[in-house]
């Protein structure tokens, strides 16, 4: 079973290569499960033709975790994908983190962590305890960047790297860094600057997303790329990023930067 998780800035456009990514490794033959984790539960919504799935802190919170099955928390969406949210508690109540911790439990002890791929989809603003548990315990093996080349995306995507370096310290920790994705924010040299980034935290850059309406387009009929507009070109970028990614066997472990180096990095493709 391959497990990767996907850490990027909030807003980024991390959930929609997610789901993409999802939909076309299921196109594959494979058997795939995503998790969202992130309090706006949204990452599995297009996989599920808009739907907004039960999310198991809610769930955990009005009735306990002893009391509920798999069929109430793992939804079939397109193409067979089994998809999870992790949710989070109301704003300014704990932890958001804590919606990450109970679906772990509560998957582990109904036996539902299984398939070809199982992926996660986490949100990477702040890489809090909450946040890195898939990569912590060991749950996340390949951890993938989702960046653009705007400078608080990249920060983000620094910060993820911190996380992986400490985490590799420990024994029991597997998880290691798979290669970075651009997802194209339309910024004048940004497919170089992403790729120097990489390179800087001895990475690669393993995918460049272009900026396209027909996402957009899709997302508004409440449907991944793969799915509304399988001839589009950009469906042939998600099959090819699902391909690299599935691969993929070349792992390191990051050499995050300097703030200041990062900044100076960004000013020379200003």
């Amino acid at each position: 079973m391959k497990q990767i998780a996907l850490y990027g800035k909030g807003g980024i456009g991390k959930s929609t290569t997610s789901a993409n990514l999802s939909a076309a490794l299921s196109d594959r033959g494979l058997d795939i499960m995503q998790i969202g984790c992130d309090p706006k539960h949204d990452s599995t919504r297009m996989l599920m033709h808009g739907t907004w799935i039960p999310t198991v802190l809610d769930l955990v919170r009005a009735r306990g975790d002893t009391a509920i099955s798999v069929e109430e928390v793992v939804f079939r969406g397109y193409n067979g994908i089994r998809c999870v949210e992790a949710g989070g508690p109301e704003p300014g109540v704990g932890c958001a983190g804590r919606g990450i911790i109970a679906t772990f439990q509560l998957l582990e002890r109904l036996d539902a962590l299984y398939g070809d791929v199982v992926l996660y989809d986490v949100l990477g603003d702040v890489v809090c305890g909450g946040f890195a548990m898939p990569m912590r315990e060991s749950y996340a093996r390949e951890v993938y960047l989702v960046t653009s080349g705007e400078l608080m995306s990249l920060y983000a995507a620094n910060n993820i790297c911190k996380a992986i370096q400490r985490l590799s310290r420990r024994s029991r920790c597997t998880c290691a860094l798979g290669g970075v994705i651009c997802n194209s924010a339309n910024i004048t040299g940004e497919k170089e600057l992403v790729g120097a980034f990489a390179r800087r935290i001895g990475s690669r850059l393993i995918s460049y997303i272009p900026r396209d309406n027909i996402v957009r387009v899709a997302e508004v009929n409440k449907q991944t790329v793969i799915e509304y507009a399988p001839d589009s070109p950009q469906a042939d970028i998600y099959r090819h990023l699902a391909e690299d990614v599935f691969e993929n066997d070349s792992m390191t472990i990051p050499i995050p930067m300097e703030t200041d180096d990062l900044e100076n990095l960004a000013l020379e493709y200003v």
